[in-house]
């Protein structure tokens, strides 16, 4: 696997993109067909707006790695960027947002579980991730996982990062639940929780704003894949969304997104471009 070290953040769309901001639940989800745009038609995606380097909402733009991603994707369905709906997706509700069309798809750092399969489809992965701890930047008790036994560790809702410590790895760590992981940090700062856990990815993003108050202990630990969330069913959709990820990172345009998305931190992103899962 080839890893690259970066030292800009970047906060900036795919050039050119004229995003359209959706408030609250939007009635966008009537796309027409599954055949791309045209005639007015849009598109409602769902991503994150509190995670800096990935979904960030930016003067009612979101902005980041995966918004590039979704702008792309879109694309090759044949939609024009100023054809894109933008819905904030948490944790908590992505899965909701594709059951009840509020959404068309979600690109939120949406990590591919049998659990989540259940209920919706994902196509991807198109990029994978690692787990990894955010902690005070004058924190040195903390170096890996281990170390959380008997700390107070943050867990945002709807996520299963904090129960890959405290369930899978049986680590006694105390769970304070928030509503996202922007919460998370702010329960870090103030010293409510001893650390964050959570994809190398989104703590890249919070410790590069403020890198003389939090760190990574650049630890890594399992693996997330990212998926694109889909209605259960949408098998057609799913399939062009994997021809157009496969096109993103054969042209390289998935490494420059990631380039411009991270930096000012010491995290390492990797190159290997994903195996598609297949569409049921």
């Amino acid at each position: 696997m080839r890893v690259r070290r970066i030292s800009r953040i970047g906060t900036t769309v795919a050039a050119g993109a004229a995003l359209l901001l959706a408030a609250g639940a939007c009635g966008g989800a009537e796309m027409g067909g599954g055949d791309g745009g045209g005639g007015g038609e849009t598109i409602t995606i769902g991503v994150k707006y509190d995670q800096p380097g990935l979904g960030l909402d930016e003067g009612g733009n979101p902005v980041g790695f995966d918004v590039d991603v979704a702008t792309y994707i879109a694309g090759e369905l044949g939609f024009e960027p100023d054809q894109i709906e933008w819905t904030e997706a948490a944790s908590a509700n992505r899965e909701t947002f594709l059951q009840q069309g509020t959404v068309d798809m979600v690109i939120a750092t949406y990590s591919i579980t049998d659990e989540r399969k259940e209920l919706v489809d994902f196509g991807g992965p198109y990029y994978v991730a690692q787990q990894d701890i955010l902690v005070a930047a004058d924190n040195d008790d903390i170096k890996g996982p281990e170390d959380l036994d008997g700390k107070v560790l943050c867990s945002a809702s709807g996520s299963r990062s904090a129960n890959n410590i405290t369930e899978d790895m049986g680590i006694g760590a105390e769970l304070r639940e928030a509503g996202n992981y922007s919460e998370c940090i702010e329960l870090l700062s103030n010293g409510t929780v001893d650390a964050v856990s959570t994809d190398n990815t989104i703590l890249a993003g919070f410790a590069a704003q403020s890198p003389d108050e939090f760190k990574m202990v650049n630890a890594p630990f399992g693996e997330e894949k990212y998926g694109v969330g889909l209605p259960k069913g949408d098998t057609e959709r799913c399939e062009a969304v994997n021809e157009a990820i496969t096109k993103m990172w054969d042209e390289g345009q998935a490494v420059e997104y990631l380039d411009t998305a991270f930096g000012e931190t010491d995290f390492a992103f990797s190159e290997e471009q994903p195996e598609p899962e297949g569409c049921a």
